[in-house]
């Protein structure tokens, strides 16, 4: 990445100006979506992939909608069907991990949750089951799901990997987004964000329908987005940071 460079890779805003070619988005329409790995974070930004945001879902939450739902539904994809099973998210509080709690509950799973313990009513107002990571998960998760658990998704790189292939049973029934060195070694399910299209227009279906709503932690003005980033960097964000431009 060349310097400088202008931070950021989903927004949301009202069309100026479409490419030739565009068939599906006309100038005015609001959309939300993501460009590169940088350069969102402006008064004019260039969508590559996008749909139009849900009337439902606020500028904030449509901001912070675009990389946390493609990517949680890239690793929830890979996991197969998910009506009736259940699935242990790690890190279910993020960004990430909180719209693939969401979003996997409106797809008839059940879910377990791990994050600190000062974010478990967080997880529960998502309808998720809360629950502390570290030592003696899978004593925990034994407790929580008796029956079993189906397939994990680790958002939070805690070094659990192992942890979640032997709690679901195999290294084809976990994903990951955060832990490539220890997917690689292990034959878990390794995930990219992609900047698609149709993984947009299937998180803004579920926010008409009311079933998905992205979280923000909290909304910073553009004169302070050093501050944002700041608490980015010290990690424990439940949801997404947003900056108002």
């Amino acid at each position: 990445m060349e310097l400088p460079a202008i931070p950021g890779r989903d927004a949301v805003g009202v069309v100026d100006e479409v490419g030739e070619g565009v068939q599906d988005t006309v100038v005015g329409d609001r959309v939300f979506g993501l460009g590169g790995v940088t350069g969102a974070t402006a008064e004019l930004a260039l969508l590559s992939a996008r749909a139009q945001a849900p009337a439902t879902w606020s500028d904030e939450e449509s901001a912070g909608a675009g990389l946390a739902s493609v990517t949680a539904l890239g690793g929830l994809k890979v996991l197969g069907p998910l009506p009736g099973r259940t699935l242990l998210i790690e890190g279910a509080a993020g960004g990430v991990g909180s719209a693939a709690a969401e979003i996997a509950l409106a797809h008839g799973a059940t879910v377990i949750g791990t994050a600190g313990e000062h974010d478990h009513a967080f997880l529960a107002e998502l309808g998720a089951i809360p629950t502390t990571y570290g030592s003696g998960l899978a004593r925990r998760v034994a407790a929580l799901a008796p029956q079993g658990v189906d397939c994990a998704f680790d958002t939070a790189a805690s070094g659990s990997l192992d942890d979640l292939v032997a709690i679901t049973g195999a290294p084809t029934r976990v994903s990951t987004i955060a832990d490539h060195a220890n997917a690689r070694r292990l034959g878990t399910h390794l995930v990219n964000a992609v900047n698609d299209p149709a993984l947009l227009d299937a998180a803004a279906e579920l926010g008409r329908q009311g079933r998905y709503t992205p979280r923000i932690e909290r909304t910073y003005p553009l004169e302070r987005i050093a501050e944002a980033h700041a608490r980015a960097e010290r990690g424990r964000t439940r949801g997404k940071i947003v900056i108002r431009i």
